[in-house]
């Protein structure tokens, strides 16, 4: 469907997204009313503003209706048994996967973060238009917003989708959290004695974070997200206050 209407795209990316969440009624229970339409109207605005602004390179219905929206939406167990006040999605770019768990949430309070200001700028246009009073944006680096008092350990969640490898993530995403709070991140295919998970196990130690869990992001999914993982970590204890250091140095030489 290249070249078609962000509208008409959007239209069918639902309809996939329907016939999937049909094959998975756990998940399609967790939905509130009226949420598939605003996740419609989210695609329709994201592929728009796609056009000026380079926020994804997945356009067809079928990629956007998994690879997006079922992505996103898969990890809605996990967030109903962390049962988040305030969540924190880090890299927000085009809005995954902040935007469609927070229409999916309206009761959790999201900061969604990029610091790129075209981007943020299109996520606050996206929450204003489809009406997401529990979104606020946050134009910021990650590292910043760990040594700031309002922010600090205080979110129940953070969640981080194509964000850094988990060594640099821990980094980012470890201050932000309050203890008992968890950090939730997409994933690819993952073993046990993968390079990045035992890198990411030690840095995760460091900044006061539990082993981490891997777990399928669609157990009964049929193939529909294909190898996705979900990597959960508990925070157990507060950060050092060293950390987050300045920005950039956790990608520059992570921890681990």
């Amino acid at each position: 469907m290249s070249g078609a209407e962000p509208s008409s795209v959007a239209a069918a990316a639902r309809a996939v997204l329907e016939q999937d969440l049909a094959a998975l009624p756990g998940l399609a229970i967790r939905l509130p009313a009226g949420a598939l339409d605003r996740l419609e109207q989210y695609v329709a605005l994201l592929l728009t503003a796609n056009e000026r602004v380079n926020l994804t390179r997945v356009v067809s219905p079928e990629a956007v209706a998994r690879l997006h929206l079922l992505d996103a939406l898969a990890a809605l167990p996990i967030l109903d048994r962390i049962d988040p006040r305030r969540a924190v999605d880090l890299g927000s770019g085009g809005g995954l996967p902040g935007i469609p768990l927070a229409v999916a949430r309206p009761d959790v309070a999201w900061i969604l973060v990029d610091s790129v200001g075209k981007k943020a700028a299109f996520l606050r246009e996206a929450a204003a238009a489809l009406e997401l009073v529990n979104v606020t944006v946050a134009a910021e680096r990650a590292e910043s917003m760990g040594r700031d008092p309002h922010h600090r350990e205080r979110a129940q969640l953070v969640t981080a989708r194509a964000c850094a490898p988990l060594p640099v993530l821990a980094e980012l995403a470890l201050p932000l959290l309050a203890i008992g709070g968890a950090l939730v991140a997409w994933k690819g295919p993952l073993t046990d004695d993968d390079p990045e998970l035992r890198a990411g196990a030690r840095a995760l130690a460091i900044l006061g974070g539990g082993p981490p869990d891997v777990a399928p992001a669609l157990p009964d999914g049929a193939g529909l997200l294909g190898s996705h993982t979900f990597v959960e970590v508990a925070k157990e204890r507060p950060a050092p206050a060293r950390y987050p250091r300045r920005p950039g140095e956790p990608g520059r030489r992570p921890l681990a």
